[in-house]
C-alpha cells in the first residue's frame, strides 16, 4: 500500500512539473492608455501580447527598446506584416517576433534567453508600452 502511495505521489509531481509554466500561463494585465498592452500570454519561453498600434510604430518602439537597452548584436528582419529582431541584452539573446494582426492591433512575442525569462520579457514589454504612449502623445 506504501508503494502505492509512492508511486501515486511521483506521478502526481511529475504532472505539476509538466503543466506548470512550462507550456503555457495565462497573465492578465490591465490596458493603462493608447498602445499599451492587454492580457499577457507566456507560451513556451515567450511572453505575446497584443498592442493597439499600427505594425509600424510597434516596430519602431521595440527598435528604441533594443536601444534604449543597449543591445548588441542586433538582426533585424522586417517583411511587409511579420519581422523578428534577434539581439544581445545583458549577454541573453533576446528576440523579438512583431506580427501584423489587422490595422491597429499588433502582436509581440518576446523571449529571453534559451529557456525564456519571464521577468525580464514583462520588463521589456513595458518599455514598448512607454515608447508607444510616448509616441501617441507626441
Amino acid at each position: 500500500m506504501k508503494r502505492n502511495n509512492f508511486l501515486l505521489l511521483i506521478l502526481s509531481l511529475f504532472a505539476l512539473f509538466l503543466f506548470s509554466g512550462c507550456w503555457s500561463l495565462v497573465i492578465g494585465g490591465a490596458a493603462a492608455g493608447a498602445g499599451t498592452a492587454g492580457t499577457f500570454y507566456y507560451v513556451n519561453g515567450g511572453l505575446k501580447t497584443d498592442y493597439s498600434a499600427p505594425f509600424d510604430k510597434v516596430w519602431s518602439a521595440c527598435e528604441k527598446t533594443v536601444a534604449d537597452m543597449h543591445g548588441t548584436e542586433v538582426v533585424p528582419d522586417k517583411e511587409i506584416a511579420q519581422g523578428t529582431i534577434n539581439t544581445l541584452i545583458n549577454d541573453e539573446k533576446v528576440k523579438f517576433d512583431i506580427t501584423y494582426k489587422s490595422k491597429n492591433l499588433t502582436t509581440v512575442t518576446i523571449r529571453v534567453g534559451l529557456i525564456g525569462n519571464k521577468l525580464s520579457s514583462q520588463l521589456l514589454h513595458d518599455k514598448i508600452a512607454d515608447y508607444l504612449v510616448k509616441d501617441s502623445r507626441e
